[in-house]
């Protein structure tokens, strides 16, 4: 009775930790997927639908361009190229992705998250201040600052959805290239996010959270708007 019931429970437990059924869900690939009962609405996947295979070419599978610089982000000094699914077709289902980031001196990407992916920076020209936030697990009030200049050849690592920053602290430009386990990592600015959203925050909200008057809040919405 007791090698029955030993095989029973062994069978059973290997069901349920190998089906398919109950694997835990994939990662999201876009920000929002709401979804509908509605049998006719149109369908818009969690990620992109696959071509044909017999349609395949080896453009999808092709980017050239990542030896220049992408276009300049507003007042940032911070021009992005990136090489996403949306760029290079091909990536789909494949979990990866890279972009070129050129810095003019003393700029700042400012506080930010990808909420899809980590990210891998390895540093080709310059020398770029990095800095990321972990949350101190005894008091969600504080976080943890890591922080390190790094030098052409360097790399540092930000974990998936955790905020950061890359300042070049040099008098010349500099140059990296970032890899991300996601086909569409996606962003989310931290101060542009809150200051400039739509509709905007409640004034009492901002200025309660920052500790900051509603003149101050004011100013921070039209330098960020």
């Amino acid at each position: 009775m007791m090698m029955w019931w030993f095989i029973t429970t062994l069978a059973i437990t290997a069901f349920f930790y190998n089906s398919p059924v109950y694997a835990y869900d994939n990662n999201p690939l876009q920000d929002i997927c709401v979804a509908v009962s509605d049998s006719h609405a149109s369908v818009f996947v969690n990620g992109k639908i696959c071509k044909d295979p017999k349609l395949a070419t080896p453009n999808d599978f092709y980017f050239s361009g990542l030896n220049v610089s992408g276009n300049a982000a507003p007042k940032s000094g911070v021009a992005v190229k990136l090489v996403d699914v949306n760029s290079m077709p091909g990536l789909n289902t494949l979990g990866i992705s890279v972009s070129r980031l050129d810095f003019e001196p003393l700029s700042l990407f400012p506080l930010h998250a990808h909420p899809r992916a980590s990210a891998l920076i390895t540093i080709l020209e310059g020398s770029i201040y990095v800095g990321l936030f972990v949350p101190d697990p005894a008091n969600f009030f504080k976080s943890r600052l890591f922080s390190k200049i790094l030098n052409p050849g360097d790399v540092f690592v930000f974990p998936k959805g955790l905020i950061h920053f890359l300042y070049n602290i040099g008098n010349k430009k500099a140059t990296s290239l970032i890899y991300y386990n996601s086909q569409n990592p996606g962003v989310i600015s931290i101060p542009n996010s809150i200051f400039a959203s739509k509709p905007p925050v409640p004034d009492d909200v901002l200025a309660k959270g920052f500790q900051l008057n509603k003149i101050q809040i004011a100013q921070l919405r039209k330098k960020f708007s």
